[in-house]
């Protein structure tokens, strides 16, 4: 436990003190009166007040519209599953300047489905909905359908055949186990969707600002960090008390389960209700995550391949090197912070999941959330001015970027190691202890074979979060080693035509690259229980 709490001590809460304390100390005085009177502006209540809203709106209708999707893809087998599952998962890396863009296009005033049967939308509410819904489709699939499709189906058989109807078998057997997974999925959308920034900045407007965006306002174009300051500890308290309501929760619901192999629980669709039920979420999977990426290609190619050629050439002013070079930045990025969010993840999880962990171990549990939880752009910063003297002077080096990038990884690697993990029976653990078996033999006999499919599951959505992040790299990454995501924003932020269409043609290689590595690891699986 000593190396993750090292690790996000130095790399998290030292970052983050020092921008606070940044922007609440002047002159060596604490103003601490600040935070009542920016909380007190009702500019500051409006933000305040819509952030709440759309975070839980946004839950609220990913968990409605994904649930079926998990039980699909735990449950039922069909041709194309594989390349399905890789299809839901690459919205979730994608840039959210660059998804904003695209619901903008597709649900806007004069959009493609604007107007639709005579229907007319809402274009910042429900653009701003149906986007993080695009975003958050693969958590709720992953999380609960990784721990579905392990659960044994024999137990809620045998409900129903003691008389108990097939909805109260699923109420009383199985939603109880997946619990867990349902509370970690949930939470996981609320805090992507409650510090929420690119799709809130593109299609939100003047209106609609949530606390990221507010932030990112406050320090980059008013420049005002105090302000800044003030809402990064709001943001950080609040995420704070709900993380620790959750961990709470979910240790009072947590039970060893009986898991099996996946491959035996799936099965051909059987009768019209699961045939119906498949046609609906491949409906679903259409319309709400093709159809934008669709958009985002025909936009690339509105010039034929042009802005692909013109991405192999550097102008000087906007990138060092030419645009094309983000491509192999991002991946080797993407594979530093994988192995450090697993290694530490891993080692956070297995301490937490032990049945004598005390009470400060266990509240360890809520910190390891809050990365994703605070600013991102407070982070950023933090980076640049608390890593910047011996003996941790970073600022030019190319770990800085996938250090960043592990700290949003870090918490996935956890919350989908954690329930699995908690839920091996200890009995096991015991009796390899009790024939001689050595801690590290515990875990590598015991443990593993059962966490196997979960890491993988963890590496997946680490390498996933990697490729995408942009609210902390945009400050820390070096103008001659652009990633991709932020490579699309510095092409957006410039006008005329061939820079948008290079923006969209390196969104489409992005959505490309993550596809295919996310096929090879279904490819490269040893054996059927890795969801990736």
């Amino acid at each position: 436990m000593l190396v993750p709490v090292a690790f996000f001590a130095v790399f998290f809460a030292w970052p983050v003190a020092a921008i606070v304390t940044r922007g609440l100390k002047v002159d060596g005085v604490w103003r601490f009166g600040r935070i009542a009177d920016v909380v007190g502006e009702s500019d500051i209540r409006h933000v305040l007040w819509f952030t709440t809203w759309q975070a839980l709106a946004s839950t609220a209708l990913t968990l409605l519209v994904a649930l079926p999707a998990a039980y699909v893809f735990a449950r039922l087998d069909f041709p194309g599953k594989q390349v399905l599952r890789a299809v839901v998962t690459v919205p979730f890396v994608l840039p959210t300047v660059v998804v904003g863009t695209a619901f903008l296009a597709l649900v806007g005033r004069g959009g493609l489905l604007d107007g639709l049967w005579g229907v007319r939308l809402d274009t910042t509410v429900w653009a701003i909905l149906l986007a993080h819904v695009f975003f958050n489709y693969a958590v709720v699939v992953r999380t609960v359908g990784g721990l579905w499709a392990q659960l044994d189906p024999r137990q809620e058989e045998a409900a129903r055949m003691l008389g108990v109807s097939p909805l109260g078998a699923w109420r009383k057997v199985t939603l109880p186990a997946l619990a867990p997974a349902v509370a970690a999925a949930a939470l996981m959308v609320f805090l992507f969707t409650f510090t929420s920034f690119g799709v809130v900045q593109i299609l939100g407007g003047p209106t609609f600002s949530t606390l990221e965006v507010e932030i990112y306002r406050q320090t980059s174009e008013i420049f005002d960090l105090s302000t800044a300051a003030v809402l990064t500890i709001v943001q950080f308290v609040a995420v704070g008390a709900i993380l620790a309501v959750h961990a709470w929760t979910v240790r009072r619901r947590e039970s060893a389960l009986r898991l099996v192999d996946p491959s035996v629980t799936a099965r051909r669709p059987r009768g019209a209700g699961q045939w119906t039920l498949l046609g609906g979420v491949l409906a679903t999977v259409a319309v709400l995550l093709v159809l934008p990426l669709a958009v985002l290609v025909r936009r690339s190619l509105d010039g034929g391949f042009g802005y692909y050629r013109a991405l192999g050439d550097a102008d000087g002013g906007t990138f060092l090197v030419a645009p094309i070079q983000s491509v192999v930045n991002s991946l080797e990025y993407a594979v530093a912070a994988t192995a450090i969010a697993v290694v530490i993840g891993g080692l956070a999880a297995a301490a937490l999941a032990r049945r004598d962990a005390g009470r400060l171990v266990r509240g360890f549990d809520a910190l390891l959330m809050l990365p994703l939880g605070v600013s991102a752009v407070t982070v950023g910063f933090g980076f640049l001015i608390a890593l910047d003297k011996p003996p941790l002077d970073l600022r030019q080096s190319w770990i800085l970027v996938p250090l960043a990038q592990a700290l949003v990884g870090v918490p996935f690697v956890v919350r989908t190691m954690l329930p699995v993990l908690r839920a091996v029976d200890g009995r096991l653990r015991e009796a390899a202890a009790v024939l001689g078996a050595s801690p590290w033999r515990v875990w590598r006999e015991v443990d593993l074979p059962m966490v196997r499919r979960a890491l993988l599951v963890a590496a997946g959505f680490a390498f996933a979060v990697s490729l995408g992040e942009f609210g902390a790299t945009v400050f820390i990454a070096r103008p001659d080693n652009p990633t991709l995501p932020v490579a699309v924003a510095r092409l957006l932020s410039r006008p005329g035509d061939l820079n948008y269409g290079q923006a969209m043609a390196l969104s489409t290689i992005l959505m490309v690259v993550c596809a295919v590595a996310l096929l090879v690891l279904e490819r490269l699986r040893t054996d059927r229980t890795g969801e990736f």
